[in-house]
């Protein structure tokens, strides 16, 4: 290698020094300093957005757990209130009308049975439906037969065969239903809503 070369060699090095000092002269350090800010701006909204979204998802959850924790257990002792219905639907009729004061017992304390259960799963956010006469809805409705009936509407429903419950805004169980068949077009929808909020009135 010639000495010519082995000068320019040496002298690369202090023409890409002083490059550098003169690119590092035009970077505008107010300009870093503004940018670095807006980075840790946008950062710090994000994590407080992120923040905000966890602490409504946690209020949810809770919520949640508040209103249907006990929807295994309601549905449970649903079961059981059926149990109860049924014993009292075996009764024979002449049964409850007879003198022997330990059936007549047996049966009134059937029945408080019932009336209590009800009334602390209802403490608890549990609430009967009462569908009869109302538009058949599948989301809280079951078919279980149709009745060819022209004198009411369509799809209305004339015979309960088991009680829906529902848990809060949940349906719990969906109430057995026979609905009728050949009449009139469907009652209106507003109709069919009315009768529901004015059930949960009732409640």
């Amino acid at each position: 290698m010639s000495d010519e070369s082995q000068g320019r060699e040496h002298d690369k090095p202090e023409a890409d020094t002083a490059a550098e000092v003169e690119n590092a002269q035009e970077i505008d350090p107010i300009a870093v300093l503004t940018a670095e800010i807006e980075e840790l701006k946008d950062q710090r909204l994000r994590m407080a957005a992120e923040m905000e979204n966890l602490r409504r998802r946690t209020a949810r959850d809770v919520k949640d757990a508040k209103s249907y924790a006990i929807s295994g257990f309601a549905r449970d002792m649903l079961q059981v209130s059926d149990n109860l219905d049924r014993a009292l639907a075996a009764v024979p009729e002449q049964a409850e009308g007879a003198t022997d004061n330990g059936l007549k017992t047996l049966i009134e304390g059937v029945e408080l049975t019932g009336k209590a259960m009800l009334s602390a799963l209802e403490r608890h956010g549990v609430r009967k439906l009462e569908p009869k006469g109302q538009k058949f809805d599948p989301n809280f409705h079951q078919a279980m037969f149709e009745v060819p009936n022209p004198e009411v509407p369509n799809n209305t429903v004339i015979e309960v065969v088991q009680p829906g419950y529902v848990i809060a805004d949940r349906m719990l169980r969906p109430a057995m239903v026979g609905v009728a068949k050949g009449g009139p077009k469907d009652v209106p929808v507003s109709e069919a809503a009315q009768a529901y909020q004015d059930d949960g009135k009732d409640d």
